[in-house]
């Protein structure tokens, strides 16, 4: 089950593997996909660092909104 689905979504429109955000993020496959999957949390920076790769918010990244826009 993975539980931030607003990644995987944006990930998937972007072409981007989990093994791609790994290194974007200098973390390894195994820390990303426990993190996707809600075995290992995200850390406040690293959401931050995600939401900034794909130009949305933090609360939609989380699941909080549908919106995908950035907050002003």
């Amino acid at each position: 089950m993975i539980l931030y689905p607003n990644i995987k979504a944006e990930m998937g429109r972007r072409g981007l593997t989990i093994s791609g955000l790994a290194n974007h993020m200098g973390l390894s496959y195994n820390s990303v996909s426990f993190k996707l999957h809600g075995k290992r949390d995200f850390t406040l920076t690293e959401i931050e660092k995600i939401a900034k790769l794909f130009n949305c918010s933090l609360d939609y990244l989380v699941g909080h909104t549908k919106n995908t826009q950035q907050a002003s």
